[in-house]
């Protein structure tokens, strides 16, 4: 860069630091919580990585991670309502999480079909 022909018609202060060395930047760790709920909101997929394919417009990769996000939570809430059924059905009464936990994790899947819905389907 070059100096500048013409002084500063304005005053110029230089922090008390400045001869001081910079500190190099601090690398994030890629598995971190914040390098991880980076790439979650830029449309991450369930395995924290991007939407692989490229062609699709960037918005529409985000819409797809989404939606990829949303099939494991599905798939881990049915895994639950699963496991409770069947120890409803063939388990001791005190390992039973009651009807209401039942019922929460039905209306849970059903939120996560409805957002797996609204992502899928391409903006108009």
């Amino acid at each position: 860069m070059s100096t500048p022909e013409f002084p500063r018609t304005h005053a110029h202060h230089a922090p008390a630091n400045a001869d001081a060395p910079a500190e190099p930047p601090r690398k994030r760790d890629p598995l971190g919580f914040l390098a991880t709920l980076d790439r979650i909101g830029k449309g991450a997929a369930a395995d924290g990585q991007p939407w692989p394919e490229r062609h699709p417009m960037p918005g529409r990769r985000m819409a797809l991670g989404d939606a990829d996000c949303a099939v494991a939570g599905q798939r881990v809430t049915l895994e639950l309502l699963l496991a409770a059924e069947r120890v409803r059905q063939n388990g001791a009464d005190s390992e039973y999480v009651g009807d209401r936990v039942l019922e929460g994790l039905a209306m849970a899947s059903l939120a996560l079909n409805a957002q797996i819905g609204t992502r899928m389907r391409p903006d108009e």
